[in-house]
């Protein structure tokens, strides 16, 4: 069996992702936990948000890196995440809010087989 991707993205985000890319450059997401949305992924120009020794970086979606506070990651570290994207206004700082929409994300319990083979994570700055 192959490595088991920890984070995912839908078609419908990888659209979004690619407009946000052809205006912004090279992204980056993180999800904090924090305020604002909570636990809604943000999308940033990638080196805008800096990561730090507290952030566990669980691999890419379309070509960008997903970062995750450590502390979010002792919660979601059993769950594959989908990212996806909904029509609506998020309360944060992430690119996609002027285009009407916000990410999120979905997620679902690994099966003891993926567990033995998830790709691993990195902790802190890649």
């Amino acid at each position: 069996m192959e490595r088991v991707k920890r984070v995912l993205v839908t078609d419908e985000a990888r659209k979004v992702i690619k407009q946000l890319r052809e205006k912004n450059g090279d992204l980056m997401f993180h999800q904090s936990g924090g305020c604002c949305d909570g636990s809604s992924p943000m999308c940033f120009k990638k080196g805008q948000f800096r990561v730090g020794s507290s952030d566990v970086l669980l691999g890419e979606i379309d070509g960008c890196p997903f970062y995750m506070s450590r502390s979010q990651f002792e919660y979601w570290q059993h769950t594959q995440i989908t990212v996806d994207v909904t029509k609506g206004r998020g309360a944060s700082f992430s690119l996609e809010i002027p285009l009407g929409v916000r990410f999120l994300i979905h997620s679902r319990l690994y099966t003891q087989e993926e567990r033995e083979h998830l790709e691993p994570v990195q902790f802190g700055h890649k």
